[in-house]
């Protein structure tokens, strides 16, 4: 069946992510994992795809992207209930500490501070999984994704 975690977790991910860079690396490690990832280059690509779609177990956005920022969209989604469920992680090369006390206030899950190894980000992805099945995102079976944090 696999190495365990890639047969037993699913479901998509939308990253919206505009450093190519950043997104390749974010996007191997969450499709290693078993994830689908739907790519946004900006957060107006993202906030598109939100509208149409809104059938992910989470979301990793980058703080600072053309168009409309990370926090920009999360406080969009706080507005719909229908987004209202999804986990959200925020990445960021900031080192403002007030930045990283508003991405909670607005509603973020998480922040991860670039540059990041692959296992922070993967530590993370566990507790933004987590956070989708405590939630209520349908997705996901909570047994499943707290045994696999552990």
């Amino acid at each position: 069946m696999g190495n365990g975690i890639t047969t037993q977790v699913s479901g998509r991910i939308l990253v919206a992510q505009d450093d190519a860079v950043i997104m390749r690396l974010v996007t191997a490690i969450l499709e290693k994992e078993g994830f689908r990832v739907v790519a946004a280059r900006d957060g107006r690509e993202a906030y598109r795809i939100l509208h149409l779609d809104t059938d992910f177990v989470a979301a990793i956005f980058d703080m600072n992207m053309p168009y409309l920022k990370g926090l920009d969209l999360i406080s969009h989604m706080q507005t719909e209930r229908r987004l209202r469920r999804i986990p959200v992680m925020i990445m960021t090369a900031e080192q403002d500490l007030t930045l990283c006390s508003e991405s909670f206030a607005a509603g973020a899950a998480f922040l991860i501070q670039k540059p990041f190894t692959p296992t922070q980000i993967h530590t993370m992805l566990r507790l933004l999984v987590s956070k989708a099945a405590v939630t209520g995102n349908k997705k996901i079976n909570p047994q499943k994704a707290q045994a696999e944090v552990r």
